[in-house]
């Protein structure tokens, strides 16, 4: 099959239509504005659908009180809608799990940019959608045009009121089928008086704001064309998937061609007025032709100034491959649906003479499609065309003495040959001298070869000889078929030359862009990447370049390329033309239409939600202006992505510090609340009453007092070490230290709070000395203890155990508890974590209580150690905490 065959389908929709084929099909109802009657329309072809026999369910539709709407329910399954709880309000949103699992023909669902409860699967109703038309199922829904995302600005400036409820333009552009409900202003506004919008009070305030009857002209043009726009595009969508050969003029669709001459800005005016003039969206087009040469400079300077100035104008632009011109402007043309194309007058030449210009080619292969030729001059003169470097002269010089040499090779080879056979064809010899210089040096070099080799051949070796006078007709057919030699081979070595060359330059430009994508998605930060994309600018324009980013309200030079001195050295018209393009989103500076007196030509660097900078390169006359955007979108693209990645790293941090200081006061308010709430009954009844009392109850009220007082002394010794370990001011003092002194040391200090719990010590009689500071072992070992003995059962065996590996000496913490789950583990060193907030004793050790653990972890690891929890040991229940401290040189204290 041809691939340039216009009846073939495009692969492309071809791909999108089989992507399409398992999905659901989606129609919108489409309206200008609240009370147009797109649910109840909805409804009654609903009830159509039913009464037909298919499968219709209601998944959700809102009435707002409206009788003739509620009136259409009847008859209908509606499935129940799922309950939700939010900050202690019940909301009742669409259920879409409900509706998986039934799996009607055709569903329904009302308000397609409704914004989902907190808690739901998805925070739109367009993305519930979206979920069902992939799971299969038929949706319809209903749309306000207010609610597309890219009219939101337009509607505020229409009616003063912002949207808040938005719909992606490209989710209706999904939609198989939209139905525009129209009304017209006056009978919208007469409905909102009889009450069938709003209720009277608030129909009344409608009225007088949002339903103005302008405001209503307005919104009903935009959905107009909207819903007609939507239609062309799925037009063009169906001639794609058919292969139908265009155009079908239900729309016009304008189509210019450019190229590198002198009259492509004008040819991008006109057809911007045409487009004006009709109404129509309009395309400039380029055809980038591999069998010629690229453009030089000069042509290269004015094919960018066009596709610039299209941009500017408003128009799309767009780059076509193809060595048959007309085949590939027709093709395109066909596929896009484009009815006007738009061209300039082709230079007088013997192409316009024998019928050859594009002009000719288009109006016998265009049929339907009308052509415009532009004929105006440019409006200034072209200026001249830059001297021809030095070395394209003596190439072009080089080939020629060579292509001679060449002849004067083959005479020598012919006088030899000559000499040792009679009548050799020694026109062959002269043959291979053109052909080599075609080969190597192009079609010049070839026939200037060719005209010289028949002349020597037709001196020395032709009759008569030493003269040259033609004998014979058969010398001038010689002479012939070194020239058509000579013309097919330079041409088709000129065409190869030109292919590899413009491949070579197309593929290092690839290649470029893609270390440069390589090197952004590299980058730690924004001025990382502000840096890598200076650098990749600088490279790839062979001059200077300079990204400026953000500050507040203005923009700041961030880096320069390829000295990083260039960035503070732009002067005050060039900084007017960056904050110029930074303020505006347009280019600015040298070779634009904006402060063109500045050295500098600066771009915005358009983001994906926002601009994210602006870049400046010094102004050239070689610059490829469409690398060079490329280069600079992908920078921009980086730029926010690290920019993006910052504030959510800043997020993550505020959301922690936020998490902390409610735990801290949580845990401020409960574990310092209540031994101080014991503190002060002990003391106030021994105030009161002290005298009255037995002396035991008195010495009972004072140990309370001197033992809650000792627990909020451990608290707040929890809070500065923690203190300590977050704001880096922790310090150890590491010694050889027998880790059997530090157990019973944290043994001893724990014993007090035992109870009815047993402490049982397994230590080898001789361990490895640690390199660490006993200290913070110590009360690493004892926090870890004091949560074994505060939520352990009573009665029950705590067991502290030491041994040593072949690198490591093992602390081992277990108790009987009833263990952690299993997903909790990871967590339980966290700070402030409870896996309960009771005060009730059935948790281990590895739970917790605030900071305990998290202490115990931060000295661990301070010393170069590794802690860890393991849950649960036996019979479901009880925790091991271990702490691995690397073993040193020394080994036992007794060799000491």
């Amino acid at each position: 099959m041809n691939p340039d065959d216009p009846t073939r389908p495009d692969p492309d929709a071809l791909l999108a239509a089989a992507k399409r084929a398992s999905r659901g099909k989606l129609k919108v109802f489409l309206g200008m504005a609240p009370g147009v009657g797109k649910t109840y329309e909805m409804l009654r072809a609903a009830r159509k659908r039913k009464a037909d026999g298919a499968d219709v369910v209601i998944g959700v539709v809102e009435t707002h009180g409206r009788r003739e709407t509620e009136s259409l329910l009847r008859g209908l399954e509606v499935l129940p809608r799922r309950p939700l709880e939010h900050r202690g309000r019940s909301y009742m949103e669409f259920d879409i799990d409900g509706a998986l699992a039934r799996r009607p023909k055709l569903l329904l669902v009302d308000e397609y940019a409704h914004s989902n409860a907190p808690g739901s699967r998805h925070p739109k109703r367009w993305q519930d959608v979206e979920e069902l038309l992939v799971a299969g199922l038929d949706v319809w829904t209903t749309l306000n045009v207010q609610h597309l995302e890219s009219l939101v600005d337009v509607v505020q400036r229409i009616t003063g009121v912002r949207q808040r409820e938005t719909v992606p333009d490209s989710a209706l552009s999904r939609a198989d089928d939209i139905e525009l409900i129209d009304i017209t202003p006056e009978e919208l506004r007469e409905r909102l008086a009889d009450g069938k919008v709003y209720l009277p009070d608030t129909a009344r305030l409608a009225a007088d704001n949002y339903f103005k009857p302008e405001n209503l002209v307005a919104l009903r043009e935009l959905a107009l064309r909207r819903a007609a726009q939507t239609v062309d595009d799925q037009l063009v969508g169906v001639m794609r998937d058919k292969g139908i050969e265009g155009p079908w003029a239900a729309g016009e669709r304008i189509l210019v061609l450019v190229g590198g001459d002198a009259v492509a800005s004008s040819l991008v005016r006109a057809g911007r007025r045409l487009s004006d003039t009709m109404d129509a969206p309009w395309t400039v087009a380029h055809v980038e032709r591999p069998d010629r040469p690229p453009p030089g400079a000069l042509a290269a300077q004015r094919l960018n100034e066009a596709l610039k100035l299209t941009e500017q104008l408003g128009g799309a632009t767009v780059v076509l491959t193809g060595e048959d011109l007309p085949q590939t402007i027709l093709s395109y043309a066909r596929r896009n649906n484009v009815t006007q194309i738009v061209i300039g007058q082709s230079p007088p030449g013997w192409r316009e003479r024998f019928g050859r210009s594009l002009a000719q080619a288009l109006l016998k292969r265009a049929a339907g499609t009308a052509l415009h030729i532009v004929t105006d001059a440019p409006a200034q003169s072209a200026p001249e065309p830059p001297p021809r470097p030095a070395f394209a002269f003596r190439r072009e010089i080089s080939g020629y003495i060579i292509g001679a040499a060449f002849v004067a090779a083959a005479s020598g080879v012919a006088f030899l040959l000559d000499r040792m056979f009679e009548n050799a064809n020694l026109g062959m010899i002269y043959l291979s001298a053109v052909l080599a210089a075609g080969v190597l040096y192009g079609l010049r070099p070839a026939l200037a070869a060719a005209t010289v080799a028949f002349l020597v051949y037709n001196f020395f070796f032709l009759q008569p000889r030493y003269s040259f006078a033609i004998g014979s007709p058969t010398d001038i057919l010689t002479l012939i078929v070194f020239w058509a030699v000579a013309l097919a081979v330079g041409g088709l070595a000129g065409r190869v030359r030109d292919q590899a060359r413009a491949t070579s330059q197309r593929a290092s430009a690839i290649a470029a862009l893609l270390a440069a994508s390589r090197r952004l998605s590299a980058a730690a930060g924004k001025e990382a990447a502000a840096l890598v994309l200076a650098e990749q600018t600088a490279a790839a324009i062979g001059g200077k370049a300079v990204v400026l980013l953000p500050d507040g309200t203005d923009v700041k030079p961030a880096a320069g390329a390829p000295d990083p001195d260039i960035a503070a050295a732009l002067s005050a018209a060039d900084m007017g033309a960056a904050r110029w393009a930074w303020e505006k989103g347009e280019p600015a500076g040298a070779g634009t239409g904006t402060l063109p007196q500045a050295a500098w030509t600066f771009h915005p660097l358009q983001g994906l939600k926002a601009r994210a900078g602006v870049a400046g390169v010094e102004a050239r006359g070689d610059i490829d202006e469409r690398y060079l955007l490329a280069l600079l979108d992908q920078g921009a693209v980086a730029l926010e992505r690290a920019e993006l990645a910052a504030e959510a790293a800043d997020a993550e941090a505020l959301r922690r510090s936020d998490r902390l200081r409610t735990a801290l006061l949580n845990s401020i308010s409960h574990d310092l609340r209540t031994p101080l709430a014991t503190v002060m009954g002990a003391a106030t009844t021994l105030l009161s009453f002290g005298e009255k009392m037995e002396k035991p109850v008195r010495r009972d009220l004072l140990s309370s007092i001197s033992e809650e007082a000792d627990r909020l002394n451990r608290y707040v010794g929890d809070l500065l070490d923690m203190s300590r370990l977050e704001g880096g001011a922790l310090k150890t003092r590491s010694e050889w230290t027998d880790v059997r002194d530090v157990l019973d040391a944290a043994a001893t200090r724990v014993s007090r709070r035992l109870g009815r719990r047993v402490l049982v010590r397994d230590v080898p009689a001789e361990l490895a000395s640690v390199k660490l500071d006993a200290s913070l072992l110590e009360q690493a070992v004892v926090n870890i203890l004091e949560n074994a003995v505060a939520y352990g059962p009573d009665g029950s065996r705590i067991e502290v155990s030491a041994y040593e590996d072949l690198g490591n000496v093992v602390i081992s913490v277990d108790d009987e508890g009833p263990g952690i789950p299993k997903a909790e583990l990871d967590k339980v060193f966290d700070k402030f974590r409870r896996l309960e907030e009771s005060t009730d004793r059935v948790r281990g050790p590895g739970q917790g209580v605030g900071l305990g653990l998290s202490i115990a972890k931060g000295f661990v690891e301070a010393m170069g150690g590794r802690i860890v929890a393991v849950s649960p040991l036996l019979d479901g229940k009880g925790t091991r905490v271990l702490i691995s401290l690397p073993k040193t040189v020394r080994t036992h204290p007794s060799l000491l």
